[in-house]
């Protein structure tokens, strides 16, 4: 059976803990510190497939880029030959919500194909009670994918949100 690879993006703008994530996910690892990324940092990580005809698992290819307030050309030519991204907003700062349909958009216009999961991180953070997801959901308009709570620091829900959009991909 050959190697199955898929390349995923993460999106969102800085200091939402998409490296964190990454980190997380990658090596099982969480560090306080903040690092800003420098254009991008790609890890592998192979995911188990149940219930596929073919594939048993896919490597995932992790794009973690920096962050993309501005969403600069540079920036959006890491999206191309992207199968899926994990759009990552901070639970504690609503201000990071409000440009991921702009970030969508502009991966889709690259990358149309390509599946979405949204991730709203830090919710090990009291700050995080506040969120509304119909608030979210409102602010995202036609965007309908699945949305996750995460937490880069106690590890809740990344290996979920990883492998829903490794299956989201797999199964399309």
């Amino acid at each position: 059976m050959p190697n199955l690879q898929k390349k995923i993006c993460l999106l969102g703008m800085y200091g939402v803990g998409k490296t964190s994530l990454v980190r997380r996910f990658v090596e099982n690892m969480f560090d306080e510190k903040y690092q800003s990324t420098i254009g991008v940092k790609v890890d592998r990580k192979r995911v188990a497939i149940s219930g596929h005809p073919k594939h048993s698992h896919v490597d995932l290819l992790v794009w973690d880029i920096a962050s993309q307030d501005d969403l600069q050309k540079p920036a959006q030519n890491y999206f191309r030959g992207a199968h899926g991204a994990l759009v990552v907003h901070d639970l504690t700062r609503p201000e990071s919500a409000q440009r991921l349909a702009l970030y969508c958009e502009r991966f889709l216009q690259v990358a149309p194909q390509a599946k979405i999961i949204f991730a709203g991180n830090k919710a090990d953070l009291a700050a995080a009670q506040s969120f509304d997801p119909a608030e979210f959901q409102n602010m995202l308009g036609h965007l309908a994918a699945p949305h996750l709570l995460t937490s880069a620091k106690t590890g809740e829900n990344v290996e979920k949100a990883f492998q829903m959009l490794a299956e989201a991909i797999i199964n399309e």
